[in-house]
């Protein structure tokens, strides 16, 4: 099985100003690019050779799990994005919210604290367990919480290449946009599965 680069669901200026046409030019036609051609050189001829991304994340190490993980998070990221997004969760998913947060807002403020406390290259998770509790996970590198058997529901990613033609060193100012694009209604089909 050849991975590839899923196509983005929106053009690569459509986030412009907060998250420029350079940017995604470079986060996903290099970094992104370069983690899903990387995994396909590292697993020809292997045991995971047939196996889809996620069975790949689930069960390696090192350096294939390395790359396998950040095509895989990558993916995530981009896709729970939007440039006309559903900006509140309703439903089954608010209420969640509500129930472990306190609110959206306390969601909002505790996810960003995470975001931006973790220190050098990572991601920032919402996760749920089994009995749909929420939770946020802050992950060191390419750190994914399929491995802890959670389930994500929205990440953002906190590597510099996400933000540093746009924001330089200041990733606070990167996560407070964030919150602009985030699709809700992506997050709330991912909740109740």
């Amino acid at each position: 099985m050849v991975h590839q680069l899923p196509k983005l669901p929106y053009a690569e200026d459509a986030l412009a100003p907060q998250m420029s046409r350079e940017t995604l030019e470079y986060h996903y036609g290099k970094h992104h690019q370069a983690y899903v051609n990387n995994l396909n050189h590292l697993i020809a001829d292997t045991a995971y050779a047939d196996m889809s991304l996620e069975e790949i994340v689930m069960k390696a190490d090192g350096a294939i799990f390395n790359n396998a993980a950040q095509a895989w998070n990558h993916t995530f990221f981009f896709y729970s994005l939007s440039p006309s997004p559903k900006s509140m969760p309703s439903g089954t998913l608010a209420a969640a919210i509500d129930r472990d947060f306190g609110s959206f807002d306390g969601l909002k403020e505790q996810f960003s604290k995470a975001a931006a406390g973790l220190f050098g290259s990572g991601w920032v998770w919402l996760v749920k367990d089994d009995p749909s509790k929420l939770s946020i996970l802050a992950e060191s590198n390419a750190g994914n919480p399929l491995r802890r058997w959670l389930t994500p529901l929205l990440c953002i990613d906190v590597w510099e290449h996400a933000y540093y033609i746009d924001y330089r060193n200041r990733r606070p100012d990167f996560i407070q946009n964030f919150w602009d694009f985030v699709d809700w209604s992506v997050v709330e089909e991912r909740f109740v599965k």
